[in-house]
C-alpha cells in the first residue's frame, strides 16, 4: 500500500512537469462504483421546495389539518399538488463522469464488531461537483489565507486552474477550495484529483490525494459532533429502505493499510442525516482523526470524504455566547449579497438577535456585504455549505449545531420577511415584535406562518431601493408557509422539509394568523431567471429538466425553456398589497437596500 501511495505522488509529479507518458504508466485501475441509483422515490420523503412553493405533496410528517389554525376563509384557494411522487433528479448523473473506484482498504481489528468481510468503499479528498467543478478539502490554508483565491489546481497533463478558497468547512474545520476542471483533462479516464498549490508539508506525502469521487453517486460529505457526544454524518444516496444503517469509522494514517476501528447501528438514519453513537473513547485523543461512512445493511460502506475530529476547534462556525438568543434566522444563500443588506437589517430591527447564513459556494461579493453588516453591529455567523442540492442537510446540521446558542430559529429564504399587518401602526420598529409572534403554551414547538408569493409588479430589473419597496402586487392563490422552530423540540432525526421539521413527542405546531411571511419569489425577470440555473433543495427538480411538470414549485404556465414571456413583468398580480411597503418607507426611508446604517 505504501508503495503504490509513492506510486501516485510520482506519477503527480510526472504529468505536472508535463510528463504524461511517464504518468500514464503509472496509472492505477478502477471501474465504476456500484451502488445504485442517486435517487429512489420510493426512498425519498415527500419534501417540500427550497421555497415557498411546494414541490411535491405534503410530506408524511407534517402535523395534521386538525392540529393546526384555520386558513381565514378569504384566504382560501386550492393548494396545488403534484399528481405523481419525486422522480430520480436524473440531470445531476447525466453531466457527471463514471466514479473512479480505487483498491479497497483492508480491515482491521474492530473495536465493536465490525463486519468481517473486507470493505468495499472509497475515501478521498476531493469530489467532483456539477457543471465539472472540483472540491478539494486541506489541512493548511494554502494561497496567503484570507480567502484571496491565490491557489493553483495541477491537473494531470500538465493543465491547471485557479482555486477559490471557500473557507473553513464544518465538522473536520478543513479548508475547502474550489476549482474549475479544464476540458482537456475532463476526456481522461479515470479522472483524478488535482495536486493543490502551493502543497504544504502534510499533503506532500499525497496520502489519499489521487481518488476523485463523484458528486452523482453515493458520498458521505460532512461531519459534526454534538454537545451530547453523538456524531452527525451528512451522506448522500443511502439505502435507507434495506433494513438497517451502520455508522463506521475507521483510520486510514498508517503505511500498513486501511482499517474500520469501530462499526455500531445508527441511532436515526432519515434523509441525509445518520445520527452515529461517538467511537470508544480511547480514539478520542487531541491527535486522533478518523473517516467517517455509513453503509446499509448487507451493502458496502459509501465513499467519504468526511471525517471526525473530536478536539478540532471549530471556532467561527459555532456560536457560544454566554447568553441563549431568543430568536436567530438561518438561511442558505447563493450569489444573492444583493439582497442580503435588505433582508438582515428589516429582521434585526424586528428582534432577529443572530444570523447563520450557509454559503452554497457564492462567487458575488458575499463576504464584503458579511463584513459590512458586521461593522454595523449585526451578528452574523456564515458557515461554508457548498454541497450541491443538500439544503435540508444544512438545516438539519443548523438545527442541530446551534440549539446551544439559540432558543428559536427562523428557517426563511432571503427573499422572505416576516410580517405582521398589526405593525401597521407602529412608527419605529422593535426588537420584541417578532417575540410577540412566539406561543406562551410550553408544549409549542413550531409556528408555522402563511406564505404570500408576489409578482415582478411591472419591474423590468431589480429595484435599487429594494424589494420591499420594488414589488407590490401578490397571487391570491396561498400555497405554503415557512417556520418559527423551538430548537430544543426538534426530534432527534432532525428530519425537516425545509418549511417544517419533525418534533419530538410531547411537542406540536400551530399556525399564527397574526403574522405571515412576504415571499417576492416572482421577481424581475434578470433576477428570476437565475432559478432555472441552481436549485439547492434535494427534492426540487431543476426547472429546466422535463420532471413533475405539475408542481406548484413551478411558475405557472412559463414551461421549461427559461426564456422570458413578453407579459412577465405583468404576471401573477392578483391582489395590490403595499402593506409593507409603506410601514418601511416610514420606519427606513428610501428602502433598507441603501441604509447607510441601522437606526431603530
Amino acid at each position: 500500500m505504501a508503495h503504490h501511495r509513492r506510486r501516485s505522488c510520482l506519477r503527480r509529479v510526472l504529468t505536472i512537469a508535463g510528463g504524461v507518458s511517464a504518468g500514464l504508466l503509472l496509472l492505477a485501475g478502477g471501474h465504476t462504483y456500484g451502488h445504485g441509483q442517486l435517487f429512489s422515490p420510493s426512498l425519498l420523503p415527500l419534501g417540500l421546495g427550497a421555497d415557498c412553493s411546494p414541490s411535491f405533496a405534503p410530506p408524511p410528517f407534517a402535523p395534521p389539518p386538525s392540529a393546526l389554525s384555520p386558513l381565514p376563509p378569504y384566504l382560501l384557494s386550492d393548494l396545488e399538488a403534484d399528481a405523481s411522487p419525486p422522480q430520480p433528479e436524473a440531470n445531476l448523473p447525466r453531466r457527471l463522469l463514471p466514479i473512479h473506484r480505487s483498491p479497497p482498504c483492508l480491515p482491521s481489528n474492530s473495536e465493536s464488531g465490525a463486519d468481517r468481510s473486507p470493505p468495499q468503499h472509497d475515501d478521498a479528498d476531493a469530489v467532483l461537483l456539477p457543471d465539472w467543478e472540483v472540491l478539494l478539502l486541506a489541512d493548511a490554508e494554502l494561497g496567503g489565507g484570507a480567502g484571496n483565491g491565490k491557489a493553483t489546481c495541477a491537473f494531470q497533463g500538465g493543465a491547471s486552474s485557479p482555486a477559490s478558497a471557500l473557507g473553513r468547512l464544518p465538522g473536520s474545520a478543513r479548508h475547502g477550495y474550489v476549482c474549475p476542471m479544464p476540458e482537456p483533462v475532463r476526456s481522461l479516464q479515470p479522472l483524478q484529483a488535482p495536486l493543490l498549490l502551493p502543497t504544504s508539508a502534510a499533503s506532500a506525502d499525497c496520502p489519499g490525494r489521487t481518488s476523485l469521487l463523484n458528486w452523482s453517486g453515493p458520498i458521505a460529505f460532512s461531519s459534526a459532533t454534538l454537545d451530547s457526544g453523538d456524531v452527525l454524518i451528512f451522506a448522500k444516496g443511502v439505502n435507507h429502505a434495506a433494513g438497517g444503517v451502520r455508522c463506521i469509522y475507521r483510520h486510514c494514517g498508517d503505511a500498513h493499510g486501511h482499517g474500520v476501528v469501530a462499526s455500531f447501528p445508527a441511532i436515526t438514519s432519515v434523509q441525509q442525516v445518520t445520527r452515529c453513537p461517538a467511537p470508544p473513547m480511547h480514539l478520542n485523543s487531541r491527535n486522533a482523526e478518523l473517516r467517517v461512512t455509513v453503509a446499509a445493511t448487507g451493502e458496502d460502506p459509501i465513499p467519504s470524504i468526511a471525517t471526525y475530529r473530536p478536539q478540532q476547534s471549530q471556532s467561527g462556525l459555532v456560536v457560544t455566547p454566554a447568553r441563549k438568543k431568543l430568536i436567530c434566522a438561518c438561511t442558505m444563500v447563493h450569489n444573492v449579497s444583493k439582497f442580503l443588506r435588505e433582508w438582515v437589517l428589516y429582521h434585526a430591527a424586528v428582534g432577529v438577535e443572530h444570523f447563520f447564513l450557509y454559503d452554497n459556494g457564492s462567487q458575488d461579493d458575499f463576504a464584503d456585504q458579511v463584513a459590512q453588516l458586521r461593522s454595523a453591529g449585526i451578528s452574523i455567523t456564515t458557515v461554508p455549505w457548498p454541497w450541491i442540492k443538500m439544503q435540508e442537510a444544512g438545516f438539519s446540521h443548523s438545527a442541530a449545531m446551534h440549539q446551544s446558542s439559540c432558543k428559536w430559529m427562523a428557517f426563511i429564504d432571503v427573499d422572505e420577511f416576516i410580517f405582521s399587518p398589526n405593525w401597521k401602526g407602529s412608527e419605529k420598529p422593535s426588537k420584541s415584535m417578532l417575540e410577540a409572534l412566539l406561543p406562551v403554551d410550553p408544549d409549542v414547538g413550531q409556528v408555522y406562518l402563511w406564505c404570500f408569493d408576489f409578482a415582478p409588479s411591472g419591474q423590468t430589473s431589480h429595484p435599487q431601493e429594494g424589494v420591499i419597496q420594488g414589488y407590490t402586487c401578490r397571487r391570491k392563490i396561498i400555497l405554503r408557509h415557512k417556520s418559527l422552530v423551538l430548537l430544543a423540540a426538534v426530534n432527534h432525526s432532525l428530519e425537516n422539509a425545509i418549511h417544517h421539521f419533525t418534533l419530538k413527542d410531547g411537542f406540536r405546531s400551530i399556525r399564527n394568523l397574526q403574522a405571515r411571511v412576504n415571499h417576492y419569489k416572482y421577481q424581475a425577470w434578470s433576477e428570476f431567471k437565475h432559478k432555472f440555473k441552481r436549485r439547492v433543495s434535494a427534492y426540487v427538480a431543476d426547472w429546466r429538466d422535463p420532471i413533475n411538470l405539475q408542481s406548484a414549485d413551478r411558475a405557472p404556465g412559463l414551461g421549461l425553456d427559461g426564456v422570458e414571456p413578453v407579459d412577465w413583468a405583468q404576471r401573477y398580480c392578483d391582489v395590490k398589497d403595499n402593506l409593507l411597503q409603506q410601514l418601511s418607507a416610514r420606519w427606513f426611508g428610501n428602502g433598507l437596500a441603501t441604509l447607510g446604517s441601522q437606526d431603530t
